[in-house]
Protein backbone atom coordinates (compact mmCIF):
# COMPACT_ATOMS: atom_id res chain seq x y z
CA UNK A 1 0.00 0.00 0.00
CA UNK A 2 1.01 3.66 -0.20
CA UNK A 3 1.17 6.10 2.70
CA UNK A 4 1.70 9.82 2.16
CA UNK A 5 3.98 11.45 4.73
CA UNK A 6 4.47 15.09 3.82
CA UNK A 7 5.94 15.20 0.32
CA UNK A 8 7.01 11.54 0.34
CA UNK A 9 4.65 8.75 -0.68
CA UNK A 10 5.96 5.59 0.98
CA UNK A 11 5.30 2.22 -0.55
CA UNK A 12 5.08 -0.43 2.18
CA UNK A 13 3.71 -3.84 3.04
CA UNK A 14 2.41 -4.96 6.40
CA UNK A 15 1.43 -8.15 8.18
CA UNK A 16 -0.50 -8.86 11.34
CA UNK A 17 -2.32 -6.70 13.86
CA UNK A 18 -1.40 -5.17 17.19
CA UNK A 19 1.55 -3.07 18.29
CA UNK A 20 3.26 -1.53 15.24
CA UNK A 21 6.80 -2.65 14.36
CA UNK A 22 8.57 -0.53 11.74
CA UNK A 23 11.34 -2.44 9.97
CA UNK A 24 13.81 -0.35 7.94
CA UNK A 25 16.02 -1.94 5.28
CA UNK A 26 19.53 -0.88 4.28
CA UNK A 27 20.86 1.05 1.29
CA UNK A 28 20.51 -0.25 -2.25
CA UNK A 29 17.69 -2.71 -1.54
CA UNK A 30 14.01 -2.42 -0.67
CA UNK A 31 11.44 -3.81 1.76
CA UNK A 32 11.76 -7.32 0.30
CA UNK A 33 15.11 -7.98 1.96
CA UNK A 34 13.91 -6.77 5.38
CA UNK A 35 10.70 -8.75 5.01
CA UNK A 36 12.58 -11.95 4.11
CA UNK A 37 14.99 -11.56 7.03
CA UNK A 38 12.77 -10.32 9.84
CA UNK A 39 9.36 -11.77 9.10
CA UNK A 40 10.49 -15.29 10.17
CA UNK A 41 11.57 -13.82 13.53
CA UNK A 42 8.63 -11.48 14.08
CA UNK A 43 5.80 -13.19 12.21
CA UNK A 44 5.29 -15.90 14.80
CA UNK A 45 4.82 -13.43 17.65
CA UNK A 46 1.20 -12.60 18.44
CA UNK A 47 0.10 -9.00 18.66
CA UNK A 48 2.65 -7.43 16.32
CA UNK A 49 1.75 -5.44 13.21
CA UNK A 50 4.90 -5.55 11.07
CA UNK A 51 5.32 -2.66 8.63
CA UNK A 52 8.04 -2.78 5.95
CA UNK A 53 8.45 0.47 3.97
CA UNK A 54 10.64 1.12 0.96
CA UNK A 55 12.99 3.93 1.97
CA UNK A 56 13.11 7.06 -0.22
CA UNK A 57 14.92 6.51 -3.50
CA UNK A 58 14.61 2.74 -3.25
CA UNK A 59 11.98 0.24 -4.20
CA UNK A 60 8.74 1.99 -5.12
CA UNK A 61 9.22 5.03 -2.85
CA UNK A 62 10.38 8.05 -4.84
CA UNK A 63 12.72 10.61 -3.27
CA UNK A 64 11.49 14.10 -4.17
CA UNK A 65 14.05 16.84 -4.72
CA UNK A 66 13.24 18.28 -1.30
CA UNK A 67 15.08 15.34 0.28
CA UNK A 68 18.66 16.53 0.30
CA UNK A 69 20.16 15.00 3.43
CA UNK A 70 19.91 12.15 5.90
CA UNK A 71 18.15 14.55 8.28
CA UNK A 72 15.46 15.06 5.63
CA UNK A 73 15.00 11.29 5.33
CA UNK A 74 14.61 10.97 9.11
CA UNK A 75 12.02 13.76 9.10
CA UNK A 76 10.09 11.90 6.40
CA UNK A 77 10.31 8.62 8.32
CA UNK A 78 9.01 10.27 11.48
CA UNK A 79 6.02 11.57 9.52
CA UNK A 80 5.52 8.10 8.07
CA UNK A 81 5.60 6.61 11.58
CA UNK A 82 2.98 9.13 12.71
CA UNK A 83 0.72 8.13 9.83
CA UNK A 84 0.97 4.36 10.20
CA UNK A 85 0.84 4.22 13.99
CA UNK A 86 -1.81 6.89 14.62
CA UNK A 87 0.14 8.17 17.59
CA UNK A 88 0.71 4.79 19.25
CA UNK A 89 4.11 3.71 20.58
CA UNK A 90 5.94 1.45 18.14
CA UNK A 91 8.93 -0.84 17.91
CA UNK A 92 11.75 0.09 15.57
CA UNK A 93 14.06 -2.35 13.77
CA UNK A 94 16.78 -1.31 11.34
CA UNK A 95 19.44 -3.07 9.31
CA UNK A 96 22.58 -1.21 8.12
CA UNK A 97 21.55 2.28 6.92
CA UNK A 98 18.06 1.53 8.23
CA UNK A 99 19.61 1.20 11.69
CA UNK A 100 21.31 4.58 11.23
CA UNK A 101 17.93 6.18 10.60
CA UNK A 102 16.29 4.19 13.41
CA UNK A 103 18.81 5.53 15.92
CA UNK A 104 17.97 9.09 14.97
CA UNK A 105 14.22 8.43 15.11
CA UNK A 106 14.51 6.99 18.62
CA UNK A 107 16.68 9.90 19.74
CA UNK A 108 14.21 12.48 18.48
CA UNK A 109 11.02 10.74 19.65
CA UNK A 110 12.00 8.48 22.55
CA UNK A 111 8.52 8.63 24.04
CA UNK A 112 7.11 7.06 20.88
CA UNK A 113 9.62 4.22 20.47
CA UNK A 114 8.90 1.25 22.74
CA UNK A 115 12.00 -0.71 21.69
CA UNK A 116 14.97 -0.36 19.35
CA UNK A 117 16.77 -3.14 17.44
CA UNK A 118 19.93 -2.26 15.49
CA UNK A 119 21.27 -4.97 13.19
CA UNK A 120 24.70 -4.46 11.57
CA UNK A 121 24.23 -0.72 12.13
CA UNK A 122 25.87 1.87 9.92
CA UNK A 123 27.44 4.27 12.41
CA UNK A 124 29.59 7.39 12.38
CA UNK A 125 33.13 6.62 13.36
CA UNK A 126 33.27 3.24 11.66
CA UNK A 127 36.69 1.74 12.35
CA UNK A 128 38.68 -1.50 12.29
CA UNK A 129 36.65 -2.92 9.42
CA UNK A 130 37.94 -6.43 8.69
CA UNK A 131 38.90 -7.67 5.26
CA UNK A 132 36.24 -9.71 3.52
CA UNK A 133 36.61 -13.42 4.21
CA UNK A 134 34.52 -16.36 3.06
CA UNK A 135 33.83 -18.92 5.79
CA UNK A 136 31.73 -21.46 3.87
CA UNK A 137 31.62 -22.42 0.21
CA UNK A 138 34.03 -22.00 -2.64
CA UNK A 139 33.78 -18.21 -2.96
CA UNK A 140 33.27 -18.68 -6.68
CA UNK A 141 29.48 -18.55 -7.05
CA UNK A 142 27.27 -15.54 -7.70
CA UNK A 143 28.21 -12.08 -8.92
CA UNK A 144 30.64 -9.60 -7.37
CA UNK A 145 27.96 -8.02 -5.20
CA UNK A 146 26.92 -11.37 -3.73
CA UNK A 147 30.51 -12.40 -3.12
CA UNK A 148 31.34 -9.14 -1.33
CA UNK A 149 28.10 -9.08 0.73
CA UNK A 150 27.86 -12.67 1.98
CA UNK A 151 30.56 -14.58 3.85
CA UNK A 152 28.63 -17.84 3.51
CA UNK A 153 28.71 -18.81 -0.16
CA UNK A 154 26.23 -21.65 -0.45
CA UNK A 155 23.48 -22.26 -3.01
CA UNK A 156 20.92 -21.40 -0.31
CA UNK A 157 22.49 -17.99 0.33
CA UNK A 158 22.80 -17.33 -3.41
CA UNK A 159 19.10 -18.09 -3.83
CA UNK A 160 18.24 -15.66 -1.03
CA UNK A 161 20.37 -12.99 -2.68
CA UNK A 162 18.74 -13.52 -6.07
CA UNK A 163 15.21 -13.47 -4.64
CA UNK A 164 15.40 -10.74 -2.02
CA UNK A 165 18.40 -8.50 -2.75
CA UNK A 166 19.31 -8.46 -6.43
CA UNK A 167 15.88 -7.41 -7.84
CA UNK A 168 15.97 -4.14 -5.91
CA UNK A 169 19.12 -2.90 -7.65
CA UNK A 170 17.20 -1.94 -10.78
CA UNK A 171 14.80 0.22 -8.74
CA UNK A 172 17.40 2.35 -6.96
CA UNK A 173 17.34 6.06 -7.81
CA UNK A 174 21.10 6.53 -7.91
CA UNK A 175 20.87 10.30 -8.46
CA UNK A 176 18.63 10.73 -5.40
CA UNK A 177 20.88 8.61 -3.19
CA UNK A 178 23.92 10.54 -4.38
CA UNK A 179 22.15 13.83 -3.58
CA UNK A 180 21.20 12.66 -0.09
CA UNK A 181 24.61 11.10 0.40
CA UNK A 182 26.33 14.44 0.01
CA UNK A 183 24.87 15.31 3.43
CA UNK A 184 24.85 11.85 4.91
CA UNK A 185 25.94 12.74 8.45
CA UNK A 186 22.97 13.27 10.73
CA UNK A 187 22.86 16.41 12.85
CA UNK A 188 24.00 15.37 16.34
CA UNK A 189 21.26 15.34 18.93
CA UNK A 190 21.60 16.86 22.37
CA UNK A 191 18.99 14.81 24.21
CA UNK A 192 19.70 12.02 26.66
CA UNK A 193 20.36 8.60 25.11
CA UNK A 194 17.32 6.56 24.15
CA UNK A 195 16.35 4.76 27.38
CA UNK A 196 14.17 1.91 26.15
CA UNK A 197 14.97 -1.79 25.58
CA UNK A 198 17.63 -2.02 22.89
CA UNK A 199 19.45 -4.82 21.12
CA UNK A 200 22.54 -4.37 18.96
CA UNK A 201 23.68 -7.22 16.71
CA UNK A 202 26.89 -7.07 14.68
CA UNK A 203 28.72 -9.48 12.43
CA UNK A 204 32.31 -10.13 13.42
CA UNK A 205 33.20 -10.52 9.72
CA UNK A 206 31.26 -7.46 8.55
CA UNK A 207 33.53 -5.93 5.92
CA UNK A 208 31.04 -3.13 5.22
CA UNK A 209 30.71 -1.43 8.62
CA UNK A 210 32.70 -3.72 10.93
CA UNK A 211 31.68 -4.44 14.50
CA UNK A 212 34.02 -2.24 16.55
CA UNK A 213 31.86 0.89 16.41
CA UNK A 214 28.83 -1.15 17.51
CA UNK A 215 30.59 -1.96 20.77
CA UNK A 216 30.39 1.72 21.72
CA UNK A 217 26.59 1.56 21.71
CA UNK A 218 26.51 -0.49 24.92
CA UNK A 219 27.79 2.54 26.80
CA UNK A 220 25.46 4.85 24.89
CA UNK A 221 22.21 2.95 25.48
CA UNK A 222 21.53 2.23 29.16
CA UNK A 223 19.33 -0.82 28.43
CA UNK A 224 21.15 -2.42 25.51
CA UNK A 225 22.10 -6.03 24.90
CA UNK A 226 24.96 -6.62 22.47
CA UNK A 227 25.82 -9.65 20.35
CA UNK A 228 28.84 -9.89 18.06
CA UNK A 229 28.26 -12.94 15.90
CA UNK A 230 31.07 -15.01 14.43
CA UNK A 231 30.75 -16.49 10.93
CA UNK A 232 28.50 -13.60 9.89
CA UNK A 233 29.08 -10.49 7.82
CA UNK A 234 26.88 -7.58 6.79
CA UNK A 235 24.35 -10.13 5.54
CA UNK A 236 23.99 -11.50 9.09
CA UNK A 237 20.16 -11.59 8.96
CA UNK A 238 20.44 -14.05 6.05
CA UNK A 239 23.39 -16.00 7.39
CA UNK A 240 22.38 -16.45 11.06
CA UNK A 241 18.56 -16.40 11.06
CA UNK A 242 18.01 -18.66 14.07
CA UNK A 243 20.38 -16.69 16.27
CA UNK A 244 18.78 -13.43 15.13
CA UNK A 245 15.36 -14.87 15.98
CA UNK A 246 16.54 -15.73 19.50
CA UNK A 247 18.06 -12.30 20.08
CA UNK A 248 14.93 -10.54 18.89
CA UNK A 249 12.77 -12.84 21.02
CA UNK A 250 14.74 -11.81 24.12
CA UNK A 251 14.39 -8.15 23.12
CA UNK A 252 10.62 -8.53 22.74
CA UNK A 253 10.40 -10.09 26.21
CA UNK A 254 12.21 -7.08 27.64
CA UNK A 255 9.90 -4.72 25.73
CA UNK A 256 6.83 -6.44 27.15
CA UNK A 257 8.31 -6.52 30.66
CA UNK A 258 8.85 -2.77 30.55
CA UNK A 259 5.36 -2.18 29.17
CA UNK A 260 3.85 -4.29 31.95
CA UNK A 261 5.81 -2.44 34.62
CA UNK A 262 4.76 0.89 33.15
CA UNK A 263 1.10 -0.11 33.19
CA UNK A 264 1.40 -1.32 36.79
CA UNK A 265 2.92 1.93 37.99
CA UNK A 266 1.06 4.24 35.65
CA UNK A 267 4.24 5.55 34.06
CA UNK A 268 5.10 6.29 30.42
CA UNK A 269 6.18 3.21 28.46
CA UNK A 270 9.77 4.38 27.89
CA UNK A 271 11.77 4.34 31.11
CA UNK A 272 14.57 6.56 32.25
CA UNK A 273 17.17 5.88 34.87
CA UNK A 274 17.43 8.12 37.94
CA UNK A 275 20.38 10.51 37.88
Amino acid sequence: MEIRAGQVVFHCVEHGTGRPVLVLHGAGVDHREAEACFEPALGGVAGLRRVYPDLPGMGRTAAPGTLRSADDVVDALLRFADEVTAGAAYLLVGHSAGAYFAQAMAARRPERVAGLALICPLLPGVRDVPDHRVVAGSGEIGDDVFRSYFVIHTPEMLERYRRHVEPAAALVDEAALERIGERWALTPGHKAPYPGPTVVVAGRLDSTVGYAAALDLVAHYPHASLAVVDDAGHALPHEQPELLRALLADWLVRVERQASASRAYGKPSTRTDPS
